[in-house]
């Protein structure tokens, strides 16, 4: 019995070993915001203004915005460019091959991107809510541009008006794991040039955005659990009664 507690405790902890020898950044949970419209609402605006100059939703139509509480004329006025339409498919003029020479790749679809990004360190939504606050200022870089969850990434800060510009301050220690390595660890932020938004208010609006994007990944969501709770209550009932008129039909038998 000792050996095989043991081995489950073993078990238990390789994927926490795994982990540790990759060395990511830990991540911060996200918000769950998925039910507030309001915040899906700035999250989809966000996603407009910021992102879909990029990155494609190729999945998703604009009047599924609707679904959040937006009127046509909302999403007419406020997050369509001229030439798109309510029903069109959340699309970019960019093409793939202009992109892979400006950025190095192809710039990803996000329509599934918050499920995606999930992996045992934690949610989609978590990596996006810390990818997104993680950004510093790295002259080395192409695009000046660096990230402590996705190290050397080719995609600039797009939200840096809103977050402001950082500095990333490391410092150089022995690696525990091999001799005479060492490594750089994350001591904090320096803020260079402050942003349209407090830290509180960038946290929040990443919130939002991650929110929009965890949304857009399966938009029927809260309609699924909502009905899966009704499913889980009628099985309940339908057991007792089924319970019940097993034992009724043997009661004679017996």
């Amino acid at each position: 019995m000792t050996f095989l507690k043991k081995l489950i405790a073993a078990l238990a902890l390789v994927p926490a070993l795994a982990l540790a020898n990759e060395g990511g950044f830990s991540l911060d949970h996200a918000p769950d915001r998925t039910k507030d419209l309001a915040a899906l609402q700035n999250g989809a605006k966000l996603f407009v203004n910021y992102c879909l100059n990029c990155h494609a939703a190729s999945a998703m139509r604009y009047n599924r915005l609707k679904d959040i509480g937006l009127t046509e004329d909302q999403i007419r006025n406020n997050l369509l460019f001229a030439s798109d339409k309510v029903g069109d498919l959340m699309k970019v003029a960019m093409q793939p091959k202009d992109a892979k020479v400006w950025f190095g790749a192809a710039p990803p679809d996000l329509s599934v991107i918050a499920r995606a990004k999930s992996s045992e360190a934690g949610s989609g939504a978590d990596w996006l809510y810390t990818y997104l606050r993680t950004f510093y200022k790295d002259d080395s870089r192409p695009t000046g541009w660096n990230n402590l969850v996705f190290p050397n990434v080719g995609m600039p800060h797009v939200l840096w008006e809103l977050q402001g510009i950082n500095s990333a301050k490391f410092v150089e220690e022995k690696d525990p794991h091999e001799a005479g390595k060492t490594i750089h660890k994350f001591e904090g932020f320096e803020q260079v040039k402050p942003g349209k938004m407090t830290k509180t208010e960038y946290d929040n609006a990443v919130a939002d955005l991650v929110a929009y994007l965890e949304w857009m990944g399966e938009p029927a969501q809260n309609t699924r659990k909502r009905l899966g709770v009704w499913v889980l209550l009628y099985l309940g009932i339908f057991a007792v009664l089924a319970w019940r008129l097993n034992a009724s039909y043997w009661k004679d038998v017996k």
